[in-house]
């Protein structure tokens, strides 16, 4: 009834003069708004429950992030259960570009031709092909000549756009193998792979453009498989040709459309799940990944942790003690706390698929226990492991 009444003379004063009425038409505006605004607060507070103060407001936000991350993290789990790549069980190349500056050329890697160099991406440092003319690179290896054994796994994340990104592996070392060229190549471009002798193949990918993949090759003997994300796209049993080396080049198709890659790892050896418990007692892998200085799972670790389920289903009488172990790098508390962080994680993970907590238990030991000199990049990648040791 008062907004009836201000709203009436309101209307009122509107038919006189301006000039005799203007001081007055300002003080009842302002009045019929403060009232509106005080109805509209009121209205908004039964509807939506605001009768909070500010600081409890913020502390809702922050949980329902936190219990959104957590969701998300669960279903990217669930999407790679099915993920069976395993990596090599010792790392031989490792480049996460730690202590890179920008601008720089990859102090880890050789140039071959083109132009490459070390750039931030988002808040990701990595390996750019910034030019329109392919840029070809090779890891610089402490072995010359063939230094891919007859077992090898290679990994990296790749950055796709919507237009013609593609990464094409030379399956030689170009700068240090230039008689190895019938060694063949291999182009991945989103929804669709190229191998020499085996011609090209589709495959489906529905993700919106720009995103990071993992890309994860398996070589053993002459089997090649090649994984795009959580989909392996490749599984050829009789590959004809014998991988010496690793060149992988790339290039900027259209302007701010980058091409680049991060996380490389060379591994080599098979890991038999079975057999290393048998003969060692214990399961030792690099191939449980996390986010750096956490205990957040990436989603590539789902092909190791897929394959213990699988072990444990089929031997029930299996018991493990989930040990986590980090590099010297930073505190030695912090990472002491780290690493049973990581091994509580695992554990849980496992009791998700499906395992019994009872056959579980985890420990931490931080950079205490090292198997590999914490001196180089590749040491530290072996020594961050986590080991599945028989109960």
């Amino acid at each position: 009834m008062k907004k009836l009444i201000l709203f009436a003379m309101l209307g009122l004063f509107l038919q006189a003069p301006m000039t005799a009425n203007a001081q007055i038409l300002k003080k009842l505006k302002n009045k019929v708004d403060k009232t509106m605004d005080k109805g509209l607060d009121k209205a908004e507070d039964e509807i939506y429950g605001k009768n909070k103060d500010s600081k409890s407001e913020e502390i809702d936000t922050k949980d329902q992030d936190s219990e959104s991350d957590t969701k998300s993290d669960i279903e990217t789990l669930k999407v790679w259960s099915k993920y069976d790549f395993v990596p090599g069980e010792t790392v031989i190349f490792e480049d996460n570009m730690e202590g890179e500056k920008n601008g720089e050329f990859p102090s880890q890697w050789d140039l071959k031709s083109g132009n490459v160099e070390i750039a931030k991406l988002g808040e990701n440092t990595v390996i750019n092909f910034p030019s329109t003319e392919s840029g070809q690179i090779v890891p610089l290896m402490k072995v010359k000549g063939d230094y891919l054994p007859e077992v090898f796994t290679l990994e990296f994340d790749a950055y796709f756009t919507e237009f013609c990104t593609k990464y094409t592996l030379y399956l030689y070392d170009k700068v240090n193998q230039k008689d190895s060229e019938r060694m063949g190549h291999i182009i991945i471009s989103p929804k669709n792979l190229f191998i020499t002798n085996y011609g090209s193949n589709d495959f489906e990918e529905n993700k919106s453009y720009p995103y990071w993949q993992r890309i994860a090759i398996s070589f053993n003997i002459r089997a090649l498989k090649i994984y795009f994300g959580e989909n392996r796209i490749s599984n050829i049993p009789n590959f004809k040709n014998n991988p010496t080396g690793i060149t992988i080049s790339s290039k900027q198709c259209h302007q701010d459309q980058y091409a680049a890659i991060k996380n490389i790892r060379i591994a080599t050896g098979n890991l038999e799940l079975y057999d290393k418990m048998i003969t060692d007692g214990k399961i030792i892998t690099n191939g449980i990944r996390f986010d750096s200085g956490k205990a957040t799972l990436k989603p590539e670790s789902m092909g190791i942790i897929n394959e213990i389920v699988k072990l444990m289903k089929q031997y029930p009488e299996i018991k493990f003690s989930i040990e986590g172990h980090t590099d010297s790098d930073g505190d030695e508390q912090f990472n002491k706390n780290l690493s049973e962080q990581r091994a509580s994680t695992v554990v849980n993970t496992l009791i998700e698929q499906g395992i019994a907590s009872a056959r579980l238990e985890s420990k931490g030991f931080g950079e205490e226990v090292p198997i590999a000199d914490n001196s180089t990049p590749e040491g530290k990648a072996n020594n961050r492991r986590v080991e599945f040791v028989k109960m």
